[in-house]
């Protein structure tokens, strides 16, 4: 059993658009009677994931208890963000019974394992479980976890193909740390897209762990919750593609935020996202529209060409009414006049 007096820490990490976000809000509406903290690692200076789990507090996980660490992975800024934070939480009353940490899409989790090496915080709280979660469908197209024999033939095939894309490292990397695997997006997938899911992520962890599917983030708490892996104590039996670096960087993905006026049309601007997608290699585009005539404000969360909006509260009174948009992509990818360009049409 684990130490008691420790509060436990559950890591969810994951790929961009994986369903963190949505997991983590029902796991706030369906806490039982734990007292909840979040602690969210944003990429990109627009904090919509925040605001969106804020929307979500309960008596049980207040808007308090719910903090956002935009613009900076947390795993690199210990001293100045991540410590602070962890402390100020266990500082609430009543103190909170379980924390869980949405790390950012980009993030690789064991160096966060590390942080909690750090004396000001290691006799006080443990990491229950590291959450990774998959795409279903991404998976079982081959996407961030290829056939390694296939990727072997190909290199020798091709001498100038010496390593694995940044996407497939990150992902090898979160599963590589997870104690548990959640598929998510089961339904989008279907049987045979399960199965082939299953055997990627199989053939891609070092070690065997519980894969679990969902949809819609629904998942029994008492799952997922209390694995009690005190996993910050066996960090070195996570392999990683970083093992042996000082410090990493998140310099292969890069942001940018586009703020536009007013929109007339939601479904064009739809379209837009979807070719900025595959015109543009874009990853990830996520932020809030103004409709015109609507008094509603518009949430969009895109995963490639998957856009899903919906109306998600009020206009707040003497609220800018504008549409802003973060997009996410390889470095390479990320030109910010023709992003900018791309979405105002």
């Amino acid at each position: 059993m684990s130490d008691l007096s420790k509060v436990p820490v559950t890591i969810v990490t994951g790929f961009l658009g994986a369903g963190k976000t949505t997991l983590i809000s029902h796991l706030i509406r369906n806490a039982g009677e734990r007292r909840l903290a979040v602690v969210v690692n944003e990429f990109g200076t627009l904090g919509v994931d925040g605001d969106i789990l804020q929307s979500c507090a309960i008596p049980d996980c207040p808007a308090e208890n719910i903090v956002e660490l935009a613009n900076g992975c947390i795993c690199c800024t210990v001293a100045d963000d991540f410590i602070p934070t962890v402390e100020r939480l266990l500082a609430l009353e009543p103190r909170p019974d379980h924390i869980l940490i949405e790390t950012s899409g980009l993030a690789l989790p064991k160096p966060l394992l590390k942080a909690f090496e750090w004396p000001a915080i290691r006799s006080r709280i443990t990491v229950d479980g590291v959450l990774a979660l998959a795409d279903a469908e991404a998976v079982a197209a081959g996407r961030f976890a290829p056939d390694l024999a296939a990727v072997d033939a190909q290199r020798q095939a091709d001498p100038s193909i010496d390593h694995e894309t940044p996407l497939s490292e990150v992902f090898e990397d979160q599963l590589a740390c997870a104690d548990m695997v959640l598929l998510t997006k089961a339904d989008l997938a279907g049987p045979q897209g399960i199965a082939a899911a299953r055997a990627i992520i199989a053939a891609e962890s070092p070690r065997v762990v519980p894969v679990v599917e969902l949809t819609d983030g629904v998942v029994d708490p008492r799952v997922i919750l209390g694995l009690e892996a005190a996993a910050e104590n066996n960090v070195a039996a996570r392999p990683s593609h970083h093992d042996g670096e000082d410090d990493h960087e998140h310099d292969d993905f890069d942001s940018t935020v586009v703020t536009l006026g007013e929109i007339a049309d939601p479904d064009d601007l739809v379209v837009r996202i979807e070719a900025l997608a595959r015109e543009q290699h874009v990853l990830r585009v996520k932020g809030y529209v103004a409709v015109k005539g609507k008094p509603m404000r518009l949430l969009i969360q895109a995963v490639g060409s998957r856009v899903r909006h919906q109306y998600d509260r009020a206009w707040k009174p003497g609220e800018r009414r504008e549409t802003t948009l973060v997009a996410i992509a390889e470095r390479a990818h990320v030109d910010p006049i023709a992003i900018r360009e791309a979405l105002a049409g």
